[in-house]
């Protein structure tokens, strides 16, 4: 018996490391779309900051969604801006995801929100 709750706790450990906190529990403050370059040297930067106001350290994992005018979504990519850091409570990170996109001209709207949380 002993060995069969060993070996569900060695099972679930994994479940362990995601944190008490939620998505909720963090925000995204200063948003910005911003594009340079011209033809197919177009660059995006889709940068702002990642706040943490959990009660404890932890990472969050930030969605980025490229809609045309119609709110049909062209693109959505997803980061962990402090990578495997945990982000100290009441902290930020400066992210910018622009990066992943290829860009479009029909792109008109782009949505961010927290789409997951864990602690490293």
């Amino acid at each position: 018996m002993k060995r069969l709750i060993v070996s569900a706790a060695l099972i679930l450990a994994p479940l362990a490391a995601h944190a008490a906190c939620a998505p909720t529990d963090f925000a995204i403050q200063d948003f910005k779309m911003k594009a340079t370059g011209s033809g197919q040297g177009v660059r995006l930067s889709l940068s702002g900051q990642l706040v943490n106001h959990c009660a404890e350290a932890a990472a969050a994992q930030v969605k980025i969604e490229a809609k045309d005018s119609d709110g049909k979504v062209l693109q959505a990519k997803q980061g962990w801006p402090a990578g495997t850091t945990n982000i100290a409570p009441g902290q930020s990170v400066e992210f910018d995801l622009g990066r992943l996109f290829r860009y479009q001209t029909d792109m008109q709207n782009y949505t961010v929100g927290v789409t997951d949380v864990r602690t490293w």
